[in-house]
């Protein structure tokens, strides 16, 4: 027996996105009154639901133009916006036209690295990406701002300031970085991932502020180190 509304089933990754806006204005607000901590951890929660989303419409079989469309949206918000907002809140607006420059290039930035990942998606291989994904940059925003406000360091506002702006500058690069939706866990390589994801959850565990600022900073200084590896490789 056919199901009378067919078509329900489209909603439900819908609902995922849009509560990753959602979470987005939320740790927006919450950033404006000074509540830094809360708005970093809702740019992670807003990351969870917008893994989520993809994956109930691949599950589902529910992938729609119209459902792609609206990730990108959420994502200039959650991932644009709302990180944006925290960096000037929290410290930019101490530094004054640089502090606005870094937060709206931030945004710029991502959402051209939006427009340009939509339009190339197809061509790509699906097991890089070019230039720093949007969500990348988010986390590495909250992760570091997490660990500023954890230890009081805030006159390091500056400095987050300018590395948040070369981490835009990564999202519009063509360097590469490893996306991990195509990853082949056979067997010579499941142990080394066991072993791999263990150690994470253990230093995650110990040090979650720390852990989290580290292995963020990691992904995201290994494109610029691997194309300064291979350049020097070439020039050799």
């Amino acid at each position: 027996m056919r199901h009378p509304h067919p078509r329900l089933i489209y909603v439900l990754p819908n609902l995922f996105t849009t509560a990753s806006i959602f979470t987005g204005i939320i740790s927006l607000t919450e950033a404006s009154k000074g509540h830094f901590d809360t708005a970093a951890w809702l740019i992670f929660l807003s990351l969870i639901f917008d893994g989520l989303d993809g994956r109930v419409a691949r599950l589902t079989h529910t992938c729609s133009r119209f459902g792609l469309e609206l990730d990108s949206l959420a994502d200039l918000v959650a991932f644009g916006v709302a990180p944006a907002m925290l960096l000037y809140f929290q410290f930019g607006k101490d530094y004054g036209r640089f502090g606005v420059l870094v937060s709206a290039l931030f945004v710029i930035f991502g959402a051209i690295r939006l427009a340009r990942f939509n339009v190339t998606d197809s061509c790509n291989d699906p097991r890089v990406f070019i230039g720093l994904p949007i969500p990348t940059a988010a986390i590495f925003v909250a992760g570091w701002s997490l660990l500023l406000e954890k230890h009081q360091l805030h006159s390091l506002g500056f400095e987050l300031l300018f590395t948040a702006l070369l981490v835009s500058l990564l999202m519009v690069s063509n360097i590469r970085y490893p996306s991990f939706k195509k990853i082949d866990l056979n067997r010579p390589l499941l142990l080394k991932t066991l072993v791999i994801l263990t150690l994470t959850a253990s230093l995650l565990y110990l040090f979650s502020h720390e852990g989290l600022a580290l292995l963020i900073t990691a992904y995201v200084l290994y494109g610029p180190f691997r194309t300064a590896r291979l350049f020097y490789l070439r020039q050799r």
